[in-house]
């Protein structure tokens, strides 16, 4: 997943319409993409949770691109289900079938442990985050923003 595939007006445009539901008032001058996934994580944890399905897919797709560049290969598949899919870290390349290394979570988990608001060793622990394979630990390119 390159960088160039999250369009900007998008972004920007989910960014707006979830600080309204948040009753945040109009941008106040950080990156477009920061600006989301932190209005996403805020509605996350609201009370009552307030939750926008395209917002939350723009967050987890920015937060995989930054991983890819962080970390770039193709021997780790990181998968984000309903939201997206990416491959990462050096190593020997997969083809086919099903990969020997694979990480597994859904969107909410992805953004905690991305931004560092939930360590590796808790979410694999607790169940939310599966890993598998040699080189399917990516606490060390962990926390990306």
């Amino acid at each position: 997943m390159a960088a160039s595939r999250i369009d900007p007006a998008a972004v920007a445009a989910a960014g707006d319409r979830l600080a309204a539901l948040l009753g945040e008032g109009p941008d106040a001058g950080s990156g477009a993409e920061d600006r989301l996934v932190g209005l996403v994580l805020a509605g996350l944890s609201a009370e009552p949770p307030v939750a926008d399905r395209e917002a939350t897919g723009l967050a987890v797709r920015v937060l995989l691109a930054r991983l890819v560049k962080r970390a770039p290969g193709r021997s780790v598949e990181v998968r984000v289900p309903l939201y997206a899919a990416v491959q990462c870290v050096g190593g020997p390349r997969h083809t086919r079938g099903t990969p020997p290394n694979v990480v597994e979570c859904d969107g909410p988990t992805w953004l905690l442990l991305a931004t560092g608001r939930l360590a590796w060793a808790e979410a694999v622990a607790d169940g939310r985050l599966r890993a598998s394979g040699e080189r399917a630990d990516l606490s060390a390119w962990l926390p990306l923003s």
